[in-house]
């Protein structure tokens, strides 16, 4: 491991670079790989400096948040690039919103809570996912009806192109259905910090998924933000693996978006196929998990490379599963939904040493 030198005349310690670093425990499926280098950074400020090390500057360059949205396919080259900074503040208090930054390597379940304890709401629908905030805008996590895009006021990140510090508003970020100009450009941003503008009160939303079902099951007659966080964290608890126990990176698989005249026909031929709303008319959104199922992939398992028995989109390592193996079983179910259905279903997690 090798440090900055810590002298009266240099700031104190704020990263470190360790060779040959095993990444299983910075990956939520826990799978065995390594990276050639491990850069963990506390001070995002010093970022020019350590980027334009030697050892740093001459092979390639990947930020992993908490590896909760990506499948490691092989030993990665180049330096791994990890944030630790964890700050939380609000810059701005207003009579009906507040504006908050946060450090890219807050947890994102933990900064969901904080809001909630701060009074302000927004969030709550996307309570439990696992990641750091700076990994939240890249993927534009969202669940039970709710997307961070929605919230996210400004990214502060180091432009490498540019080789420059940026800050990006929410019309620059292009976010749309699980994308945006960070998942577009992977190599161009490191996020550094998010901007999140969020309400003191809003329309909560209670339609999606059993959440209306699961506050009245907890006796919740009068909801707000905190009881549908609650009742998320509930659903979310029985119907995900915890990969702490189970190595998994949550729903592997994006619902398509589909054409509305493809979406009729499919339901005449697959007349339970659940169909949800899209971002535009003309648009629908269909359940990739209920597909899968459907060909009877839930609860399936090949050596350790299994999908879970609560959920069908949730791969699942049971213990010794390689990356590639975990992806050439999602191979194998997207080529079986593209043969019955016709639809092709793509990964959500990012892929690491190997190409869909």
């Amino acid at each position: 491991m090798s440090t900055p030198a810590d002298t009266d005349d240099t700031p104190p310690l704020r990263w470190s670079l360790t060779e040959n670093a095993p990444l299983q425990a910075l990956n939520t499926f826990h799978v065995r790989a390594s990276a050639a280098q491990l850069l963990e950074l506390h001070d995002p400020a010093l970022l020019p400096e350590v980027l334009a090390l030697p050892q740093v500057a001459d092979g390639p360059l990947l930020v992993l948040g908490s590896g909760s949205n990506v499948l490691i396919a092989a030993d990665l080259p180049g330096t791994v690039l990890v944030f630790g900074n964890r700050d939380i503040r609000i810059l701005e208090h207003r009579a009906d919103h507040a504006v908050v930054r946060a450090g890219a390597g807050v947890s994102w379940h933990g900064l969901v809570m904080w809001s909630l304890q701060n009074g302000l709401s927004g969030l709550e629908n996307l309570a439990l996912i696992p990641g750091t905030a700076g990994a939240a805008p890249i993927q534009n996590i969202g669940a039970y009806g709710a997307q961070v895009g929605e919230f996210i006021q400004a990214v502060e990140a180091w432009d490498c192109q540019e080789e420059s510090w940026v800050r990006l508003d929410n019309a620059q970020c292009a976010f749309a259905y699980r994308d945006s100009v960070f998942k577009q450009q992977a190599d161009r941003y490191l996020i550094t910090a998010i901007e999140l503008k969020l309400p003191l009160l809003h329309d909560l939303r209670m339609d999606y998924a059993g959440i209306r079902e699961e506050l009245q099951a907890q006796g919740v007659e009068l909801p707000v933000a905190a009881d549908v966080a609650n009742a998320v964290i509930a659903i979310r608890r029985r119907k995900l693996p915890d990969p702490d126990v189970l190595g998994n990176a949550g729903s592997f698989f994006k619902n398509p978006v589909l054409p509305l005249e493809q979406v009729e026909v499919l339901q005449q031929r697959f007349p339970a196929l659940p169909v949800f709303p899209a971002e535009h008319d003309g648009l629908r959104k269909v359940s990739a998990a209920w597909m899968i199922e459907h060909r009877g992939w839930k609860g399936y398992r090949d050596g350790d490379a299994g999908v879970a028995a609560s959920h069908a989109l949730v791969l699942v390592n049971h213990g010794t599963a390689t990356g590639a193996q975990l992806l050439s079983l999602a191979r194998r179910i997207s080529a079986s939904v593209l043969d019955t259905f016709g639809v092709p279903i793509e990964p959500e997690p990012r892929l690491l040493g190997a190409q869909w």
